[in-house]
This record gives C-alpha cells, sequence and structure tokens, in this order.
C-alpha cells in the first residue's frame, strides 16, 4: 500500500513537473551558414557556436519579462548561394524566430540583411566581413567581429613593413568577400609603396589555378594575395609548389584562416608561406577562449574551424538584450541591441552606432609544420 502511494505521489510530481515545463516559453533563434557544398565545415562550426549556446542558455534557466524560456535553434543552410540566402532568411522571418545568428559569407548575409530589416529580425553576424553590410545603416545588422578594412589592412602592413616585400600578385574570387578584402589589400599595399604586379580571378566553386598561377609567375612577385575560402586556397598552394613558386609568400584573410587549409593542401611546403589574419584575438588571447575551446571539442570532435565562438557570443549578445528589454519580441529589444555591453568569450562586446564591433582586434596566422598558429 505505502509503494502504490509512493509510486502515485512521484506520477503526481512527474505530471506537475511536466506541466511547469510546458508553461515555458519557447525562444527560437534562426541560424544561417552553408552546411552544404565545399565550405560545409565552417557552416557546421558556427552552427556548432549557436547549438553550444543555446544548451549553455537553456542550462541557466534564464527567465525574461517574468517567464521561464527555453530557446531553439532554427537550423537553415544557404549552401553560400545568394538566392538560397535571402530564401532562408525570408523562410526564418516567415517562422517568428526571434533573431537570428549568421550568415558565414558576406555575399549571402548583405542581401539578407535587407530582408532581416524589412521583417524587423535582429541579426548578428560572428563571420562575415565585407564593409558594406552595415552601410545601409540598418538597425538590425550587427557585427562582433572585425571587418575587412582592418583585415586586408593589416595584412599589407605586415608585408611592407616587417617582411619588406615589394612586389605583389593579387587574385580573388569575385565574390562579396573575396573582392571586398582583396581591394582593401591592394590599395593599402600601394599605399605602402608596394608593387601590384598582375591581377587575376577565379570563382568560389574553381580547383584548378595553373593558367593565372603561370601567368602570375611570369611576373615574378614576392606574394601572391587570395581574396576567397580555403577549398580554393588548399589545391592553389599544392599547385604553387607544383609550378616551383615555393619562395613566394602566400596572404589571404579569414576565409583562407583555418585548420582545414593545411589537409587540402595536401602536404604541400608551401603551406609554410602562408600569412592569413582573422578579426578577434587568438583562442588564447580571448577572456574565455581556451576553456571555451576544450568544451566545444569535447562535444564536437575535431570540427572547430574559425568563426564557433564568434556566434556563440553572437547567440548571447541577442538573449543579452532579450533580457535587458524583458522581452523577446524583436520589436522592443531590438532597440536594446545598441546598448550592448556584454563579456563575451572572444572580447567584451559593444557596438558603434552602424552595429559594427567598437575596437575591433586582428590576429595573424602562419602555418608551423601544417599546424596554424598566432603571429601576435
Amino acid at each position: 500500500m505505502q509503494m502504490k502511494l509512493k509510486l502515485t505521489v512521484v506520477a503526481a510530481l512527474a505530471a506537475v513537473a511536466g506541466f511547469a515545463s510546458a508553461q515555458d516559453a519557447v525562444v527560437k533563434i534562426g541560424h544561417v551558414a552553408p552546411l552544404s557544398g565545399s565550405q560545409a565545415h565552417y557552416g557546421k562550426d558556427n552552427e556548432n557556436g549557436v547549438r553550444m549556446a543555446i544548451e549553455d542558455l537553456n542550462a541557466q534557466n534564464v527567465v525574461i519579462g517574468g517567464k521561464k524560456v527555453k530557446f531553439e535553434i532554427v537550423a537553415e543552410d544557404d549552401a553560400a548561394d545568394p538566392k538560397q540566402g535571402t530564401a532562408a532568411a525570408q523562410k526564418l522571418c516567415d517562422s517568428k524566430v526571434a533573431g537570428v545568428v549568421g550568415h558565414l559569407n558576406s555575399g549571402t548575409t548583405i542581401p539578407a540583411s535587407k530582408v532581416y530589416n524589412d521583417c524587423g529580425i535582429p541579426h548578428v553576424t560572428g563571420a562575415a566581413t565585407n564593409p558594406n553590410l552595415t552601410k545601409p545603416g540598418y538597425k538590425t545588422t550587427y557585427r562582433i567581429i572585425a571587418n575587412d578594412n582592418a583585415l586586408g589592412a593589416g595584412l599589407a602592413f605586415y608585408a611592407a613593413d616587417t617582411l619588406k616585400l615589394k612586389k605583389v600578385a593579387i587574385i580573388d574570387d569575385r565574390t562579396a568577400y573575396g573582392q571586398g578584402v582583396a581591394e582593401v589589400f591592394k590599395k593599402t599595399a600601394l599605399a605602402k609603396g608596394m608593387t601590384v604586379v598582375d591581377e587575376q580571378f577565379t570563382t568560389d566553386k574553381a580547383t584548378d589555378f595553373m593558367a593565372i598561377l603561370t601567368a602570375i609567375k611570369a611576373k615574378a612577385p614576392d606574394a601572391i594575395f587570395f581574396g576567397g575560402m580555403d577549398p580554393q586556397g588548399g589545391p592553389m598552394l599544392r599547385q604553387m609548389e607544383q609550378l616551383g613558386m615555393s619562395n613566394v609568400k602566400y596572404f589571404g584573410g579569414d576565409g583562407i584562416c583555418t585548420a582545414e587549409l593545411a589537409k587540402l593542401t595536401a602536404g604541400a611546403k608551401t603551406i609554410g608561406n602562408v600569412v592569413c589574419a582573422e578579426g578577434g584575438a587568438s583562442l588564447a588571447k580571448m577572456p574565455g577562449g581556451e576553456a571555451w575551446k576544450k568544451r566545444y571539442d569535447a562535444k564536437y570532435p575535431n570540427q572547430f574551424q574559425v568563426y564557433s565562438p564568434y556566434t556563440y557570443d553572437a547567440t548571447f549578445v541577442l538573449v543579452d538584450a532579450m533580457k535587458r528589454a524583458g522581452s523577446w519580441d524583436p520589436k522592443v529589444y531590438t532597440a536594446k541591441l545598441p546598448e550592448t555591453n556584454f563579456k563575451g568569450v572572444t572580447t567584451t562586446i559593444a557596438f558603434e552606432s552602424n552595429g559594427e564591433l567598437k575596437n575591433p582586434a586582428i590576429t595573424l596566422y602562419v602555418y608551423k609544420d601544417g599546424k596554424k598558429s598566432a603571429l601576435n
């Protein structure tokens, strides 16, 4: 009899607990990145950052406006394609997500930012770096990483001032990101007295660069700057070795600055000539970088690329504004985003009036024995 009573009490308590959790408000946060195609390794890493943030937030039993909240991710794939990016953005608007983290590529984020502005949903990117993203002045657009003005200029300063290079060739993949970062590098390099001996173009789908590299080799540059991503950077470095361009330095922005780049070069010694730049401090210098990375690696072994600490922080930045506003309604909490002063894993996040990160850091990296390591 006693056992039966105990079971009844347990069942009743379970029912009450179930009832209580059924009353939690569900707040959806969207995430968009390429989850298919040659850039899927970046997209998965970005999504992992958001998933980890949502798990951590749910463990905190967040209360907003007096109501306990459960967060859920709504993940979309834009395949690094601008049209698919705007379609994914519209889908998130129609799903009435409370906010969005993304996108990865500038070429998808820039057109998607108009969609989010038109439907009144804030989005925070921790990856897209083209300065044009914040030019329209949308009150829904925020970036928590240095833009290409900082990345391209930082690399050009290093090439001219530290390495004393004189002649550079430039290649870009014709995307908004690739063209943007290459243009900033070129402008700064010329201002520093360097000579641009050749300019070539490719696409973000190409794998054969022999013709453009042969043309560049004839101009005998000290370095090549590539505006693009690692699926092209890896094969390009392999082909540079095949053409005997083993003494030519190879510069690029955060698009090539990945652990994956070393794998994609398939053992080519030219990996040792790479100097690349990322927005933000190195993991070792981030306030919570190394401890966070240990947790990430335990959850998602061998998946870390570049941006997941930023997508993690971007998720918290959205929720921080919701908490301060006492509401997850975008119409209410968007106004709190400009007042952000959030101590994240990557840095303390505060915004300029146009949605850019205040005081963005950049870090230069090289590859020692095939491993990415910070220069500064």
